[in-house]
């Protein structure tokens, strides 16, 4: 199965330039069952990142457009009755997918943002007092833009909770953006059009060996360490709850394993504590005062959490 993963990693680094740790860190997430917010400017290719991911798994894959009219049910689904059979009929929504790409949550409103919340966390759907289950790989990504904020709905602390990573999209490097530009104009990327790697069978039997991966007593105590301290520091207004814990140590067993490891290190603790905090603490009124970002007081909370031997 390592093989599998591992091929399926690197012709993903081979579509997407650019972005080899968040591409690493979007596979993390989807194996160990996790959902997540992608944050970047327009025309940074998080439309095209979650879509070749779909494609790679041979997974189905829905987009959803979010907007300031959209309802609830453009997302779950709804019953209509049929006249002609005298019976109503469920519809179900986009959500009933393996991969969903939310884009631009943040401009619709609360409530529908909601219409997620089951989905995420239960993967089931209710529908007009009716409960369906959603697929074993069941895998949301959401996009926002961090440089608009006028006509936008900030997302609930529980939805964010609900996102096992927030991800930032930077620009590439030079030669990585001219190597884009060239695939796009010379249309490269049609010759190499993506077929599936992956089964998803494999890929469900590849998420149970993820399970067995061993987290030491050690680094489960150097973990909570680190998600206490959220909770401790003058810089921080709320710390993380009890599910980032959760958060860091799954995606720390996914990371391990693409790494060809069954065991956890402090290392990969500290390698996805980052992306699986930055969007569960607020920072107090007086550091933001000063100018510090998120990831920078994450970094000095990591770094003064001793390390286990």
């Amino acid at each position: 199965m390592k093989t599998e993963i591992q091929d399926l990693l690197e012709k993903y680094e081979e579509r997407i330039l650019g972005q080899n740790m968040n591409l690493r860190l979007l596979l993390s997430a989807i194996l160990s069952g996790g959902h997540v917010l992608l944050e970047g400017v327009p025309g940074t290719g998080k439309t095209q990142m979650v879509r070749t991911l779909a494609s790679l798994l041979g997974g189905d894959f829905s987009r959803i457009q979010f907007t300031p009219d959209l309802l609830p049910s453009d997302i779950t689904g709804s019953t209509i009755y049929n006249m002609k059979e005298n019976t109503f009929q469920t519809l179900k929504g986009p959500v009933f997918t393996n991969i969903l790409l939310a884009d631009e949550i943040n401009r619709t409103p609360a409530k529908t943002q909601a219409a997620l919340l089951e989905a995420m966390e239960e993967k089931q759907v209710t529908i007009q007092g009716e409960t369906y289950q959603l697929p074993d790989m069941f895998f949301v990504v959401a996009t926002q833009n961090p440089i608009e904020f006028e006509g936008t709905y900030p997302l609930p602390e529980a939805q964010q909770d609900r996102f096992l990573f927030k991800l930032h999209i930077n620009f590439p490097t030079f030669e990585e953006e001219k190597n884009i530009i060239q695939q796009v104009i010379e249309k490269n990327f049609e010759k190499n059009l993506e077929t599936s790697v992956l089964s998803i069978n494999a890929f469900l039997s590849i998420r149970k060996e993820i399970e067995k991966v061993t987290i030491g007593e050690n680094v489960i105590d150097y973990m909570m360490k680190i998600v206490r301290r959220t909770r401790e520091s003058e810089s921080i207004r709320f710390g993380a709850s009890t599910r980032a814990g959760i958060s860091i140590g799954k995606a720390a067993q996914a990371w391990a394993y693409l790494a060809g490891r069954d065991y956890v290190t402090p290392d990969d603790v500290k390698l996805v504590a980052k992306p699986a905090l930055r969007h569960r603490i607020q920072l107090s009124p007086h550091v933001e005062l000063e100018g510090l970002t998120i990831d920078q007081i994450i970094e000095e909370l990591v770094g003064a959490v001793p390390v286990p031997r």
